[in-house]
This record gives C-alpha cells, structure tokens and sequence, in this order.
C-alpha cells in the first residue's frame, strides 16, 4: 500500500511514517516508480513504534529494542545488554518520579479548589 493508505491504516501520519524511515525503524519497499510500498508487516512495525512512543520512552531506545519485539523473537529472546535495561529502568524511574510531582501538583490544586468554593457559597 502507498503511503496514504498506509498512514490511514496505521494511524500514523505521512510525515511520521517518512521519519521513521529516517531513523531506521522501518524499511517500506519501493516500486518501480520509487513509491514507498508498506506491507501489512511493516504496518504492524508501525502500530508497535507508535505505542512505544506513546508510553514515552525515546527514539534512541526504540531502536535498540525493537527488533526484539517484531521480528519474531519476542522480548525475552536473546540476551539484553545489561547497560539497556539499566538505562530503561532510569528512564522508568524517572517517569515514575514526574508522575509523583504531577500527582502532588494535582491535590494541591484540588485542595485550592476544595477551598474556593467554600469561600464562594
């Protein structure tokens, strides 16, 4: 399928799917003309990029785990470079330390909101 279609079936925009390209995270195919030709495999790397994007960790660690997690071998295959996890522990961690802040930030709000509307009625 030509980009359009791909980007329409993977939620992924256009722009999105030629970064990915770019940053070596999927190889479309081409056809005669050079079009981008994706694959329903390529598709499935796609919706796999994205979640992993979404639950925030970064490109440059994408990559390193990526092929563990679509070409077959699934994430526990094949030793991990234990310098890897430890850094995707403190990526978590941290994660874990900005939702504390976030989520103390919340409930002081909501204690300001609490009191706001006592005074107001």
């Amino acid at each position: 399928m030509r980009i359009g279609e791909a980007s329409s079936v993977s939620g992924a925009s256009a722009r999105s799917l030629r970064y990915y390209e770019d940053e070596g995270l999927i190889v479309p195919g081409r056809t005669g003309n050079g079009y981008r030709d994706y694959c329903q495999s390529t598709i499935d790397r796609v919706l796999v990029i994205r979640s992993l994007l979404k639950s925030g960790l970064p490109v440059r660690l994408i990559k390193e785990i990526l092929p563990r997690l679509t070409d077959g071998g699934g994430a526990g295959s094949g030793p991990l470079c234990a310098e890897f996890v430890q850094e995707v522990q403190r990526y978590r961690d941290r994660l874990a330390a900005r939702i504390a802040e976030l989520s103390a930030q919340q409930s002081a709000l909501d204690a300001y909101l609490r009191g706001a509307r006592h005074l107001g009625q």
